[in-house]
């Protein structure tokens, strides 16, 4: 079974077990950007994968979601940032660069932007890690985010702080999901990964040492505090995160820039 694998350090914590613990038998891992995941998981090419959350909008009759495991903010989080040469409010008219990176935040974006500050800035597509040489500002995220900037930046936004204060909810970045077709043909092997899931976590509690060092070996660019990184993070996924992310696939589909969600469908698996 292909199982994805956000190739970010916001991630790692729920591959840990499995990359330096006990590997799973059957189970290919296929690190890719979330944008990556996303498609792959849309096309069929992976089985089970967490995903951008505004991807779900798309794959909502092709796929369930795991109701215990997602990556999470309640303000602050630090890897999802608007590096911008003016202030957020003087963006009408500018140009915005939009990392391909992933869904979820483009979205936020546009939704903070429309509904919150009421500017439509000039949206241009841009590398993963866009500089501001050709752009006024600029959606940065994951691991991209937290690199030392190359370049003088006036103003920074941190995405999941800016939500929480205009809009009252947390971020749910991104979300685990698996095509329910393949569930019974694979159910074995689901539950092997979430069983690992749940045995990661549970390290990032007892043994969170040696699983940031493991983090930091892994990912060496990133100088950010790790330990700090994982204590902004959620990755429990709460009723409080679920009606997060209803909020935000409900204003973002009444804004016509995702399918409108009718429902979202979770799936219990006993480990």
């Amino acid at each position: 079974m292909e199982l994805g694998y956000i190739n970010y350090m916001n991630c790692y914590p729920f591959y840990y077990h499995m990359f330096e613990k006990q590997p799973l038998e059957g189970i290919k891992v296929v690190p890719d950007i979330p944008s990556g995941l996303n498609s792959m998981l849309a096309e069929g090419t992976l089985t089970m994968s967490p995903i951008s959350a505004a991807a779900y909008a798309d794959m909502e009759d092709d796929v369930v979601l795991l109701p215990d495991f997602c990556l999470s903010s309640i303000g602050y989080v630090r890897s999802v940032v608007l590096k911008s040469r003016y202030p957020i409010e003087d963006l009408g008219g500018k140009r915005l660069g939009l990392s391909s990176a992933s869904r979820t935040s483009v979205i936020l974006l546009k939704v903070l932007l429309k509904n919150y500050y009421g500017i439509n800035p000039v949206y241009l597509p841009t590398s993963p890690n866009p500089t501001l040489e050709d752009v006024d500002a600029a959606l940065v995220i994951g691991n991209d985010a937290m690199l030392p900037s190359k370049e003088p930046v006036p103003y920074i936004y941190d995405l999941g702080d800016l939500w929480l204060r205009k809009s009252g909810f947390p971020v749910v970045f991104a979300v685990f999901a698996l095509r329910e077709s393949r569930i019974d043909r694979y159910h074995h092997e689901i539950k092997q990964v979430v069983s690992s899931y749940y045995r990661s976590l549970e390290c990032l509690r007892t043994d969170r040492k040696t699983l940031i060092q493991k983090a930091q070996n892994l990912y060496p660019e990133i100088t950010y505090d790790v330990d700090t990184y994982y204590s902004l993070l959620k990755f429990n996924f709460t009723e409080e995160l679920k009606n997060a992310l209803a909020f935000y696939l409900f204003i973002a589909g009444e804004m016509d820039l995702l399918p409108k969600v009718k429902n979202l469908k979770y799936i219990s698996v006993d480990v």
